[in-house]
């Protein structure tokens, strides 16, 4: 399971006709300790994911088929809004 935490909202002048109505946020990805890792990435999100939450997300094929339009040029996109997870008796933190 890939998570991350949502840093907010992208905004973007044009996009593919395919993402009418999905908004693009930015996301920290983030090891099993809750730490981040890595550079922030830009991801679909056909789920509505805030500020703050955290979210599993994928890449690839799997992206596009996360989406309603499932042949759309993404290789970012979150599939799950994250409740609450735990690591080694760690609470990573949830969404809502």
């Amino acid at each position: 399971m890939q998570l991350a935490k949502v840093l907010g909202s992208v905004v973007a002048t044009m996009k593919h006709d395919s993402l009418t109505g999905v908004r693009l946020l930015l996301i920290q990805p983030q090891d099993e300790n809750g730490v981040p890792d890595g550079d922030a990435i830009v991801a679909a999100d056909p789920l509505q994911a805030g500020e703050g939450e955290l979210v599993e997300w994928t890449t690839g094929r799997e992206a596009a088929l996360a989406l309603p339009v499932t042949y759309s040029p993404v290789d970012c996109a979150i599939v799950r809004i994250v409740d609450h997870a735990w690591s080694d008796a760690k609470y990573l933190g949830g969404g809502r």
